[in-house]
């Protein structure tokens, strides 16, 4: 301004640059990020419209997992999983968690009702990719956490039909006290072609890492990759470990 004053900036403005802040935090450090955030507003109603509509897509996008609260294991937080804004299918357990998503924790879980699973002949192939992903992440990822959606065709009842599933893995390791933090994310296609008797795979890969002892180094990569295979019924032992690499 001309006489030298600086103008104060509106409450709408203040909420888009506190999202802006939020939605950019490296991996495991939104709750950091969200303390020093609300602390510099000085606006707890500011901060909270704010970390409403920053939270929920930060936690789908960076796929936290968050342990259910019948402790029968952890729910990876994603568009896949998605029943609405704040509830969340678990495909193993099939079960729905109910999520608070600026505390990330999970409040509350019910049994998934018939609509939201897919179909016996859909859940036998769900269910065998499922046991296999479950031993190549184990050995693989320290932590990891995967799932298998079904993403198209789970009203399916036999075969002449094609349908698809959404293989999601996250994994990541967090040390804030050594300052520094890394995640993995990787999000799989598999599509199941009856009438060709191939299964196409494509897929994703991400890594974040942020060190910041004495400086500040943040990484971020992506990767895209695809293979396919042939159809062998609900033996998916054909489908390679590395093809989930």
């Amino acid at each position: 301004m001309a006489d030298g004053s600086e103008e104060e900036i509106g409450e709408k403005q203040k909420k888009e640059i506190a999202k802006w802040f939020l939605a950019n935090a490296p991996a495991g450090e939104i709750q950091y990020v969200a303390k020093d955030v609300r602390s510099i507003l000085g606006d707890d109603e500011i901060y909270e419209m704010a970390a409403e509509e920053a939270f929920p897509p930060y936690n789908k996008a960076h796929l936290i997992t968050l342990e259910l609260p019948d402790r029968s294991g952890d729910i990876i937080i994603s568009t896949f999983g998605e029943v609405d804004m704040c509830n969340y299918l678990d495909p193993r357990t099939a079960q729905v968690a109910t999520v608070d998503h600026v505390k990330q924790v999970c409040t509350k879980v019910r049994a998934a009702t018939d609509d939201e699973l897919p179909s016996p002949y859909i859940e036998e192939f769900r269910d065998a990719l499922d046991v296999e992903l479950c031993k190549y992440v184990d050995e693989a990822y320290p932590k990891g956490i995967c799932a298998v959606y079904c993403t198209k065709g789970k009203d399916v009842e036999g075969p002449g039909s094609d349908f698809e599933f959404s293989v999601v893995i996250s994994a990541s390791k967090l040390s804030p006290q050594n300052f520094c933090n890394g995640s993995w994310r990787s999000i799989w296609t598999i599509e199941f072609k009856d009438d060709l008797q191939v299964v196409e795979l494509s897929g994703k890969l991400q890594v974040g890492a942020h060190y910041f002892e004495e400086g500040n180094v943040q990484l971020d990569s992506n990767n895209d990759c695809k293979d396919s295979t042939m159809m062998q019924g609900t033996s998916l032992l054909v489908m390679r470990n590395e093809d989930f690499c």
